[in-house]
């Protein structure tokens, strides 16, 4: 399991529900944690290791050693959003890439954990930020989609950059042709 970087097609993806939580599912939350931390992340999406289901982890200190701080949500849903503030974003598919985006203040999510049990939580700031960060990835969306015109030209080049990049390992075979999505 690794994190794919922008353009993969993966990031682009529209999750599909998770009907089932089995030993796949399970597992495959393991190992986005350890990945999420291995990068200093807060949070990580099924799409962003190229899995098609909605699953989102996060661990909102980013510290391995705080796993009282961590969420495994199965099909989380945004049921209410509040204010708006701007502030620094940054992923873990564009790596480097900071800008200041749009987002609520505050947001009531629900979302399923691994035994299945449905939860709510309501989260303010940065909590906040991370929830409707990590669900747009399972929408196939990512936070360049919400630079506002200044910033997505100060994006511009590093952007072109991973674009190459990605080009570059496909013509490698370092990123398979096609980079179809695991199920």
């Amino acid at each position: 399991m690794k994190i794919v970087n922008y353009p993969h097609p993966a990031l682009r993806v529209k999750a599909r529900p998770v009907t089932t939580i089995d030993k796949e599912v399970q597992l495959a939350a393991g190992g986005m944690l350890e990945l999420m931390y291995r990068h200093e992340g807060l949070g990580l999406a099924a799409q962003q290791v190229a899995l098609d289901f909605q699953m989102i982890v996060i661990n909102f200190a980013g510290d391995p050693e705080q796993q009282d701080k961590e969420v495994v949500a199965i099909n989380p849903v945004i049921l209410e959003q509040k204010s708006v503030f701007k502030d620094r974003e940054g992923c873990l598919s564009f790596p480097g890439l900071y800008q200041d985006i749009r987002r609520a203040k505050t947001v009531r999510v629900q979302a399923y954990n691994l035994r299945g049990e449905p939860f709510e939580m309501v989260c303010s700031d940065l909590a906040a930020r991370i929830w409707q960060h990590e669900i747009d990835h399972l929408n196939g969306v990512l936070f360049i989609d919400k630079m506002g015109p200044l910033a997505r030209m100060g994006s511009k080049k590093m952007l072109e950059e991973f674009i190459a990049e990605f080009e570059e390992g496909v013509q490698k075979g370092t990123i398979p042709p096609g980079t179809e999505m695991k199920l």
